[in-house]
This record gives structure tokens, sequence and C-alpha cells, in this order.
């Protein structure tokens, strides 16, 4: 049975009071076995804090906070595999639509130049993985929050999120749902909270990452969204924050398995 272990710890200090949301505790994985803790400790006291369930699972834990340094640790223990992430009507046609980081629109020209005459499911996904991961170079710092996939395709390079976005506004333009997953990542290099694509093909959601910095077949799912702006890892509302570190980890029991870009793969 796969055995994977994550952990996160963010230490920020708090500037001026303020309402935060945190979604670094694991969604919902039916099938397996879960063991988890997660904590916030505010000048080392615990804080109150709610646990808001959002859109497939995603754990929004919610808090006010006054002025001081946050702790933030979660560590958690999956053992086996999850079943098939489902599925709606209504899923099929949010994830068709552009959105703030995947502007689909700006697309369909573009996509349909490069992708749109494959009809294979697997072969796109592929096609578009590649495509991305050879049309953009991976330097931390090079994007900004607010940037979109249109901004990332004109710089030609980003990190994680900004692969994702290109990948999910390129495959709704062809016609393809398609959303971004954050997720832990074993293998990852550099280790750090993740993003993927994943795309609704042969009836299920498969995983697209064109960054190629980690297995597809031992990531975790964290959240489910449109872009970047429902998956965040940490959100701020009000105050001021300064985020002095976060250390990510996530490591499988055993080997890593070697994952091919042609074959469709479901976060398990």
């Amino acid at each position: 049975m796969l055995k994977r272990d994550v952990s996160a710890h963010l230490d920020v200090d708090i500037t001026a009071e303020t309402d935060l949301e945190f979604q670094i505790a694991i969604a919902p994985h039916p099938g397996t076995e879960v063991t988890e803790s997660l904590s916030f400790l505010l000048d080392g006291e615990p804080l109150d804090v709610r646990e808001v369930s959002g859109a497939h699972g995603n754990r929004i834990h919610m808090m006010h906070a006054g002025v001081g340094n946050l702790q933030a640790r979660y560590e958690a223990t999956v053992l086996g595999n999850t079943e098939p992430a489902p599925v709606s009507d209504y899923d099929l046609s949010l994830y068709l639509r552009p959105s703030r980081y995947a502007e689909a629109d700006k697309f369909f020209g573009f996509a349909a130049k490069q992708f749109g005459d494959i009809t294979e499911p697997a072969r796109l996904l592929e096609k578009v993985s590649a495509w991305v991961g050879t049309h953009l170079d991976y330097v931390p710092g090079s994007s900004d929050p607010i940037d979109g996939a249109a901004d990332t395709l004109l710089a030609g390079a980003g990190v994680c999120r900004d692969y994702a976005h290109l990948v999910v506004a390129s495959l709704r333009a062809v016609n393809v749902p398609a959303r971004l997953v954050a997720v832990y990542a074993p293998g990852c290099d550099p280790m750090d909270f993740h993003a993927v694509a994943e795309a609704f093909v042969v009836g299920q959601w498969r995983v697209v990452d064109a960054t190629c910095l980690a297995p597809r077949q031992t990531l975790v799912r964290i959240a489910t969204g449109r872009d970047a702006a429902d998956t965040a890892f940490l959100d701020n509302h009000k105050g001021g924050i300064v985020l002095n570190n976060a250390t990510v980890t996530a490591v499988v029991d055993g080997e890593l398995p070697n994952d091919d870009l042609g074959e469709l793969v479901s976060l398990t």
C-alpha cells in the first residue's frame, strides 16, 4: 500500500490585527487511512480556529488573530490509494469557463493552432504538458502573484502555479474541462507546496504537471479550484502579515515511481 508522509510549518508575523485563512490540511481521501495533526499558536497560545468545508472537500481553516508571531504546523500520513475524484455536470461546465488566472478566452486561437487537431485524450494531455514544459523556464521569483496564463506565456518563465495556469487555460480553450490542484508532492525539487492541473478525459480527472518536478502517482490533494485564487495556502483579510518561512515536506515509503507523460494518471 502506498504510504505518504507530508507536513507544513509556516512562521508568520502578524503586524496588524487580521483574519486569516489557511489551506494546508489535505482534502478527504476516501478509501485511505489518514492520521493527522494541526495546530495554530499565536505567541505560544492556541488560536480559536474554525474549519470550513469548501468545494471538492477543500478544508479552509479560518481564524482572527492579533499582533504577534503565528506558528502553523500540519502533519499527515496517508496510507493507501483514494477513490477517483467525483465529477458533476456543474464541474464540467465550470471548468470550461475562463477564470482570473486561467483566461481561456484569450487562448482560443493559440490553442486551436497548437493542439486543435489532436483527438486522442492521452496524446492531447501529453502534447500540452510537453509544450508548456519546453517553452517555459522554471525560475523562482520570476512571476508576480497577480500574473495569469497570458502573462506567463509572454514572460516565458514562471513557477509551478504559472505552468499549471497555462496548461489549464490551453485545455479549456480546446473544450477540455480543466482545473488547478494544490498538492503535497513527494520527490519535488525544490520542495514546496506544489500546483498541478487536472483535466477531465476518459471519464476521470487526470493529472497534468508540465514542470515534471514530481511523480504524479504520489501527489496528495490539498485544495482544488478554478485557479490559484481558490487554492492558496494562506489568505490574509484586513491586517498586515509577513511570511517569514514556509517549510514543506513530502515523502513516500520506498522508491519514487517512474512517471510516463504518455500515461493517464489520476490523483490517488
